[in-house]
């Protein structure tokens, strides 16, 4: 299992999005995602969000609140546990990205755009500001979200 953050920066009601259209044989192809990546050796999550957000924003992180922990499951690609960060205090300016095409989306737009199903759980959490910390377990068969586990509580559905 692989260790990643995601970071949704917040400007007045849009948040900063990443629509991944420039690499090939990405698990991200096509979608609209949050900023973030992979960890590097000994990292800590806030040590990675902040170098990820950098590296595809130009961005830096001032203050990121850690919102919670996503665990993502595949039969196609591998595991991952997706630590979850909102920023809202930031500097500098927006680079190009080599990984796709930078842009603010309104919060409300997002979710008719092709993201994750398992996103849309996610961005309700963190849109709820007062929201303790959470852990969120995502399950996919290929793209189609088959199970989903809030602290605990199976909130599927039906999902099948």
């Amino acid at each position: 299992m692989i260790n990643t953050t995601l970071c949704h920066i917040k400007k007045d009601n849009c948040y900063l999005m990443l629509h991944r259209i420039k690499k090939e044989n990405d698990l991200n192809k096509d979608k609209w995602i949050g900023i973030g990546g992979k960890f590097l050796e000994n990292e800590s999550p806030e040590q990675c969000n902040a170098r990820e957000v950098l590296e595809e924003t130009g961005l830096t992180v001032n203050r990121a609140e850690y919102r919670g922990v996503v665990t993502f499951v595949s039969d196609v690609w591998e595991s991952e546990l997706m630590h979850i960060f909102t920023c809202n205090d930031y500097s500098g300016d927006i680079i190009e990205c080599d990984e796709g095409v930078l842009e603010w989306v309104e919060i409300e737009k997002i979710f008719s755009l092709p993201i994750w199903e398992g996103d849309k759980i996610f961005l309700k959490l963190i849109e709820n500001e007062k929201r303790p910390f959470f852990s969120l377990r995502l399950e996919y068969k290929g793209e189609k979200l088959i199970s989903a586990i809030l602290d605990g509580k199976n909130i599927s559905g039906g999902l099948k």
